[in-house]
């Protein structure tokens, strides 16, 4: 199994919270929510991408792990696998969408 698969699973489970999500403020018609959301993916991607470029070079560097040849593209990042990164872009899907999805339902519990 590549790295590209194994993280597929992890990405498609993120993609389906996120949506959750996004559904959910399309049926409240909150824009605000939205808009919230995608700053809050952007700057969460933006962040996560900087740490693991920086942490995963580091590490790398030290001989903490390292790469099948045979399961990576070959594609990195200094010496960091782009499939690495694919984590981050569930994460950064994945945590927003859960903290807005739990904000959410405090309101409503909040109102009950």
């Amino acid at each position: 199994m590549t790295y590209w698969l194994l993280n597929l699973g992890f990405t498609l489970v993120a993609a389906t919270v996120a949506a959750s999500y996004i559904l959910s403020v399309r049926r409240r018609n909150s824009g605000s929510g939205r808009k919230q959301w995608g700053i809050a993916v952007a700057v969460t991607l933006v962040l996560l991408c900087v740490l693991t470029a920086v942490f995963d070079n580091l590490m790398i560097a030290a001989g903490f792990f390292s790469y099948s040849s045979e399961q990576i593209s070959g594609w990195r990042i200094g010496a960091a696998p782009v499939e690495d990164f694919l984590y981050v872009l569930a994460a950064a899907l994945l945590l927003p969408a859960l903290w807005q999805l739990m904000a959410a339902k405090s309101r409503s519990r909040r109102r009950e």
